[in-house]
């Protein structure tokens, strides 16, 4: 289908950016790499009266060290950060898990911070985001904010963002130390995964000490399964894991679709929890 008819503007800074979004107030749209945004537009499920382009704002890329943090501008593609040395040794899972976003063309052209901003539950980065502690920077007339990951995502497809504010950098505590697994079960290579399970680990003695769990799609957001967590701290095999594992679905309100139902959202959700988490811990 044909786009409607739009504005077009292509800011050269951060600054600019914002002061075009904030003339455009509830009718500007912040294109990335466009893997969200136009096929939306194609099928005419977005309306906007003004497409904010930052392609060519510089200082939306590139990964760096800021002490115990990883500092991800948001425009830096998933390939970039799937290839990046410092993302690869300092925050493993973010690496992992972005291999397996759709296919190679998209991971070419989409955006670490695209995919945050658009806050699809069943996108695979949101669940990761949340399991590694994320921060999310964003910038509006005001200056700059810091959001935590756990207050970013609000409802589906609605994130924290203002509509005159932008994504500009994501901060991820380095996680030396951790080991980590992402798995997902989508019924064809590229599709939406039904349900996906970001899982970081930290052993102590043979036994599990801490571990983050973060949930794809089992909800209007991304969550962590809190209960799980808490049923892992101490795990020492996989015996202890698979009873833990059972808790993953607590609290959560997964939605029926052509996909799943909600109870078989609940059985994956449980089934690969135990799988990544024996994946990360070595143990299974």
């Amino acid at each position: 289908m044909i786009p409607p008819a739009f504005e077009y503007a292509r800011p050269g800074s951060v600054d600019e950016a914002v002061r075009v979004l904030a003339g455009a107030g509830e009718d500007g749209k912040v294109l990335a790499g466009g893997q969200s945004l136009l096929p939306l537009l194609r099928m005419r499920l977005a309306f906007p009266e003004l497409v904010v382009d930052v392609g060519r704002i510089g200082e939306l890329r590139g990964v760096r060290e800021d002490g115990d943090t990883l500092v991800i501008g948001a425009m830096t593609t998933h390939h970039e950060v799937v290839r990046d040395p410092l993302v690869r040794r300092h925050a493993g899972l973010l690496a992992e898990a972005t291999a397996t976003v759709a296919d190679p063309a998209v991971r070419h052209r989409g955006t670490l911070g695209g995919s945050l901003a658009h806050a699809d539950p069943a996108g695979d980065l949101p669940a990761v985001a949340l399991a590694l502690d994320a921060e999310l920077v964003v910038a509006g007339p005001g200056g700059r904010r810091t959001v935590p990951a756990r207050e970013f995502f609000v409802d589906y497809l609605q994130s924290a963002l203002a509509p005159d504010e932008l994504l500009v950098e994501v901060r991820i505590p380095k996680t030396d130390g951790w080991s980590f697994h992402y798995e997902k079960f989508h019924p064809v290579a590229q599709s939406w995964a039904i349900v996906g399970v970001a899982a970081l680990v930290r052993r102590d003695d043979g036994h599990i000490a801490e571990a983050r769990v973060g949930l794809t799609n089992m909800g209007s957001t991304p969550l962590r399964a809190t209960a799980a967590e808490e049923a892992l701290s101490g795990a020492d095999g996989p015996e202890a894991v698979a009873r833990a594992a059972e808790a993953a679905a607590e609290g959560a309100r997964p939605s029926q679709d052509l996909a799943a139902s909600p109870e078989y959202r609940r059985h994956l959700a449980r089934v690969l929890t135990r799988r990544a988490v024996l994946t990360a811990t070595g143990w299974g």
